[in-house]
């Protein structure tokens, strides 16, 4: 299994729209991958009241697909479209990572 994470920096100007990205974003992620993407998380930097200003990221999104071919079979045909609705939750540039998962369970 692989997973890959989009991780949004934090930063004094840096805006994220945590009910769009988990409302919409990241089902329509989910509905254009279909049976390519078996689950995904959302991880959002914990703070009282706002976010942490010493997390490095302010949220993360992790996809996790059987390898990096069912990845790109479900993403891919829809990169423009995903990437594309980006500036509509957050003014930050992902930084992306593809992982091995060597432990865990769903």
């Amino acid at each position: 299994m692989i997973k890959v994470s989009v991780m949004y920096p934090n930063g004094p100007d840096a805006r994220f729209d945590t009910a769009y990205y988990v409302e919409r974003h990241m089902p329509m992620v989910k509905e254009r991958m279909g049976s390519q993407l078996r689950y995904y998380t959302v991880d959002v930097a914990l703070a009282p009241g706002s976010t942490d200003p010493n997390a490095p990221y302010i949220a993360m999104g992790h996809l996790f697909c059987d390898s990096v071919e069912a990845f790109q079979a479900g993403f891919g045909p829809h990169t423009q479209e995903i990437m594309g609705d980006i500036p509509n939750y957050t003014n930050q540039k992902p930084v992306i990572q593809m992982s091995s998962v060597a432990v865990g369970a769903p």
